[in-house]
């Protein structure tokens, strides 16, 4: 006799939901700085979408989904909108009257359209700080090479010859030191297609930066005052802070705040500053996003310059810029050739005590590319850029895995 089938239990299977996530926060760009600002967005339970034009980028580990189009088309700005509750980005060269799109379609964005269109058109920028009354060298556009000739009678030699766009880490900028190198320039900068500016040449004692975090209500918090040092003009070692008179870094502060709230900053802004031989403080450029210059505040600080700007967009409170040594140092890991993107001597660098070691996971390695930074803090500048650099030189891309 065969044994009765006993019944099985019935499992009550439910389709499975995603549960509710703080806030959902959209990113244009999925560069290095989209991932560090993810990082510390998903510490907060927050789901990330990462609008890039390419499938593999260093934030695309991280977000919940990846939006691959041109960020300079409204309809793909439009998608990156309807599936996020804020949208933020890593950089400021997406079109301006592209952003528009997202605030006209009521997608909260911030920096907002006005803030990125003043400030990556680096004249219109400089005459905005300048009607607000803030310190910068002598600038006059250059609509052709007879307003060059006009700029060396006004200012002297040497000058700067800029692109009013897209320029960054001294690419887009060139160095006239007479009449003679106008021609050469002109053409590297592509001057019969790109509109130009000349700038007085500023020849500083030291660079500095300050990252402000402004909150949508207009509130903002400072961080402490850096010196920068700059290789083949990529930032190189930042050193906090500054080692500058308190006069001098009360007056660099009070001028970064102003230009912020100048352009209407909302999240992180960094504000990059020449200090002359003479003492004065002049604005170089400011950046709408989070900064090279703010990388130490992940270790550094109380609260990084990344968290903060998430805070910022998602109109959360600001937390604390407050120093957790005496003296923090971050050095840029500049990638020394061409290969993969891999890092060699990561194992011995992880050994150096003391050392915070940060990889950006970039796919290529091409010379001077940044790709990834170490900070240090110590109780002396001294200590903090020894335990620094002794990690960063043991770590190498470009060659053979």
């Amino acid at each position: 006799m065969q044994p009765i089938a006993q019944p099985q239990p019935v499992l009550n299977v439910l389709p499975t939901r995603r549960p509710k996530a703080a806030c959902t926060l959209g990113i244009i760009g999925g560069g290095q700085l989209a991932k560090m600002i993810a990082q510390s967005a998903l510490q907060f339970g927050c789901d990330i979408v990462v609008l890039e034009r390419k499938e593999h980028s260093p934030a695309a580990n991280l977000a919940r989904e990846k939006v691959i189009a041109d960020w300079d088309n409204p309809e793909s700005l439009l998608r990156l909108g309807s599936l996020v509750d804020v949208t933020t980005l890593e950089n400021e060269f997406v079109d301006a009257d592209s952003l528009e799109a997202l605030s006209r379609f009521g997608h909260p964005l911030w920096p907002t359209a006005d803030t990125v269109r003043v400030v990556q058109d680096k004249l219109l920028q400089k005459r905005t700080l300048a009607e607000a009354g803030l310190p910068l060298p002598g600038f006059v556009e250059a609509p052709d090479k007879a307003a060059v000739a006009a700029a060396a009678r006004q200012f002297g030699w040497p000058l700067v010859l800029k692109k009013r766009r897209n320029g960054y880490d001294g690419k887009g900028n060139a160095t006239l030191h007479s009449a003679t190198d106008v021609d050469a320039a002109w053409q590297q900068l592509g001057g019969d297609s790109n509109a130009l500016y000349i700038e007085e040449f500023c020849p500083f004692a030291a660079e500095l930066a300050m990252m402000i975090v402004r909150a949508q209500n207009g509130d903002s918090v400072t961080y402490p005052l850096v010196e920068t040092i700059q290789h083949h003009h990529i930032c190189h070692v930042v050193k906090a802070p500054a080692s500058v008179p308190a006069e001098t870094a009360n007056r660099a502060t009070d001028i970064a705040r102003r230009a912020v709230e100048a352009v209407g900053g909302v999240g992180a802004l960094g504000v990059e500053m020449f200090l002359t031989k003479d003492g004065r403080v002049l604005i170089n450029e400011l950046a709408p996003r989070v900064h090279n210059s703010g990388h130490y505040t992940i270790e550094g600080c109380v609260c990084s310059q990344f968290e903060n700007h998430v805070r910022a967009v998602l109109g959360w409170p600001l937390g604390s810029t407050e120093l957790r040594a005496p003296a923090v140092v971050m050095v840029n890991l500049l990638a020394g050739g061409s290969g993969l993107g891999v890092p060699l001597g990561l194992s011995e660098a992880l050994a150096v005590p003391g050392a915070h070691i940060h990889i950006y996971g970039k796919a290529q390695s091409v010379p001077g590319r940044k790709m990834g930074h170490v900070t240090a803090l110590g109780q002396t500048m001294e200590e903090a850029l020894n335990t620094a650099r002794r990690a960063a030189d043991l770590i190498r891309f470009g060659g053979e895995v």
